[in-house]
């Protein structure tokens, strides 16, 4: 099994980003499945290239993604990306679009088909806080969520796909009132059970898990 783990480059005025720091700690195999990793540009239409051209190259069974959500107090797996571009902030390329589609073929939204519930269990059961996210924004992020499933949906319908949130790493938070953060260290351990949790799932399992909010 092949898995392709994407994480972006800094934004925002910050001078790391911690998915991409985790990403960088990952070991090269994980229970057995091969770890192709992959940075992408904070630029919504360079970052959905990037993406695709990963995907042809290297045909992975699974894409799983990773960002950063500063302010979340625990590691948060997606279970829906939605077709939408709306920047609160410009992108690294100072790009901001507003109000727009991201791909004008592509369905209104689609749902991750890593096993999500499973995953935010068995970090929780290491220690790890985490929570299912039905939201996840509708920046970057969410933008190459969606676009990954997309691709899934139209060009590749046997692999799976879905994307994680992590919280800043403590160093961001210095100089940041009440902000939360996590270790790196706990944000490596966190993706090494997500990938573990995909290799060892093909279905999620039927737990609660859903927002009242």
């Amino acid at each position: 099994m092949k898995i392709l783990v994407t994480a972006f480059d800094p934004f925002g005025g910050e001078k790391v980003n911690p998915a991409l720091e985790a990403v960088k700690k990952l070991p090269d195999t994980i229970s057995g499945a091969t770890i192709i990793k992959q940075e992408l540009p904070t630029v919504f239409k360079r970052s959905i290239c990037t993406l695709e051209k990963a995907i042809d190259d290297n045909k992975p069974d699974v894409v799983l993604s990773i960002g950063q959500a500063g302010g979340r107090y625990d590691i948060t797996v997606e279970k829906v990306g939605i077709n939408l571009q709306d920047a609160r902030i410009p992108d690294n390329d100072n790009e901001q679009p507003i109000d727009e589609k991201i791909f004008e073929d592509g369905d209104t939204a689609y749902f991750a088909t890593i096993p999500v519930k499973k995953i935010v269990d068995n970090m929780n059961e290491k220690g790890i806080p985490a929570s299912i996210s039905y939201t996840a924004g509708t920046y970057v992020c969410n933008n190459i969520m969606y676009a990954g499933l997309y691709f899934i949906n139209k060009k590749n319908p046997q692999m799976r796909g879905g994307f994680i949130h992590v919280p800043f790493i403590t160093e961001q938070a210095v100089g940041k009132k009440n902000t939360p953060s996590m270790s790196l260290d706990n944000i490596v351990t966190a993706l090494e059970i997500a990938v573990k949790t995909i290799v060892e799932n093909d279905e999620d399992v039927k737990s609660i898990g859903g927002a009242t909010h």
